[in-house]
């Protein structure tokens, strides 16, 4: 496990650019943490890394988001609505979990978690205390 301390959005925006551009296509990384604690903030870092102009923002109401890189599709996904991990399923889940076209980024992964699979990248977002610009990301599944 790899840790990072970010104090500031564009921190942690840049630090998810330069990830993101060491992947391609069929990658699945899963973003736990609480409300406010930097997932869609990385989430728009990472697309940007990715060659993606679009307005990136959580889907918390529609679930799932589709844009379109330079060099692969990022499905943005955000578990948060979803009652049980079979809901996910109910959305068409096994299709992101099986991107050979794209990267998966899923939000609040923890509601899935039956489905987790040992190649799966996850960051860990959390609030430090007393500086409420800052954050802690954990990353484990990969070596940086």
């Amino acid at each position: 496990m790899k840790e990072y301390i970010f104090n500031s959005p564009a921190e942690t925006q840049e630090f998810a650019g330069d990830l993101a551009k060491q992947f391609d296509g069929g990658r699945i990384i899963g973003l736990i943490g609480n409300l406010g604690t930097g997932k869609t903030t990385f989430t728009q870092g990472f697309a940007r890394g990715l060659g993606i102009d679009d307005h990136v923002i959580s889907p918390t109401f529609k679930l799932v988001s589709e844009y379109e890189g330079d060099q692969s599709i990022l499905y943005h996904i955000d578990c948060y609505r979803l009652d049980t991990p079979s809901d996910f399923l109910n959305i068409g889940g096994e299709y992101f979990l099986n991107p050979a076209d794209g990267i998966t980024l899923i939000e609040w992964a923890e509601r899935i978690e039956p489905y987790w699979s040992d190649d799966w990248i996850f960051i860990h977002f959390k609030r430090m205390e007393n500086k409420p610009e800052s954050r802690t990301i954990q990353i484990t599944g990969i070596e940086l």
